[in-house]
């Protein structure tokens, strides 16, 4: 049971829990020093996944409004030149 918490761990439990409080202590002088809380990062984070969606979302969209506008082209050109492939016999 030891062997695999500590192959968990990477090591020692002790020597990684060290570790980790000294890796610790110094990203949180170095976001004070940036004067941001947790609570900031968090509310960072929710934002930039929120703008996320909200962006992705908004693409689809476009990509849709995109298609309407080129279908408008495209669709009709096809038909008229199925038609006229179709009065030549040349119809597959």
């Amino acid at each position: 049971m030891a062997g695999g918490v500590e192959r968990f761990m990477g090591g020692s439990v002790v020597g990684t829990i060290i570790k980790l409080v000294v890796i610790s202590i110094a990203l949180g002088l170095v976001l004070a020093w940036l004067n941001l809380t947790p609570w900031e990062l968090i509310e960072n984070v929710r934002r930039s996944l929120e703008h996320l969606f909200a962006r992705g979302f908004r693409m689809v969209g476009d990509l849709f409004s995109y298609f309407l506008l080129g279908a408008v082209i495209v669709v009709p050109v096809w038909i008229v030149l199925r038609l006229l492939q179709a009065g030549r016999g040349g119809g597959k």
